[in-house]
């Protein structure tokens, strides 16, 4: 039976499924942790500690860097320069798709839904490395970050996805942080946590997830489960 036509999945049609990028269509970490490395030499900073890596993978770029590495303001310019100097030359490349989301992809467009993506990496380095892992042609929208920082947090990315999709119906984001579940908050849509994504161990139900899905296959069944 193909998914379009499995009863339990008819009320996808339509609806708006918004995805994070980094940690959850893609374990991106590898090519961000270099990086992240290569900024914090160029700053003559101490080597980031295995827990600060983990760290600055999904928040904004800026903030993992002030919150996270403890750059002072002044220097953050700087550091998010030497980091997208390392990134943009190759790193970006270095992800990989996790297993079981081309699927998930699959399932949900063949159901009918719209898929987008929203995310705090910028917009041109999120086409650039869909379109290398082969998941680009997925998505009907990408919706990032700029390069000035005036458009970075989750709410703003999800607020450009709406915008771009005012007849997606029930609208949900996927993602793996808790900086995504408050982002949907903030519009007042559920999330539905990758719990196969790099948070902590209780960070995604505390955000307030609505469920954690362990792995792709997981998503579809949640959204049945989320009227939105």
């Amino acid at each position: 039976m193909e998914a379009a036509d499995h009863p339990a999945h008819q009320g996808l049609t339509r609806r708006l499924v918004l995805f994070d990028l980094d940690g959850t269509l893609v374990d991106s970490t590898p090519g961000i942790w270099a990086s992240v490395r290569a900024a914090a030499d160029a700053l003559g900073l101490p080597e980031p500690t295995p827990e600060q890596l983990r760290g600055m993978v999904g928040p904004p770029l800026q903030d993992g860097f002030a919150l996270v590495l403890g750059v002072p303001p002044d220097d953050v310019p700087r550091a998010v320069a030497a980091y997208r100097a390392h990134y943009s030359a190759g790193a970006l490349l270095d992800a990989t798709v996790h297993r079981g989301v081309p699927e998930l992809l699959t399932a949900l467009a063949d159901a009918g839904a719209t898929l987008a993506v929203a995310t705090s990496k910028p917009e041109p380095f999120a086409v650039r490395l869909l379109a290398h892992t082969g998941l680009l042609p997925s998505f009907a929208s990408v919706h990032g970050a700029t390069f000035d920082g005036t458009v970075r947090h989750k709410d703003q990315v999800v607020a450009a996805a709406l915008a771009a999709h005012p007849d997606g119906e029930r609208p949900v984001l996927v993602g793996d942080r808790a900086h995504d579940v408050l982002g949907a908050a903030a519009h007042g849509l559920p999330c539905i946590g990758a719990g196969w994504g790099p948070a902590p161990p209780g960070e995604l139900v505390d955000a307030g997830a609505a469920v954690v899905a362990a792995t792709p296959a997981e998503v579809r069944t949640a959204l049945d489960r989320i009227p939105g």
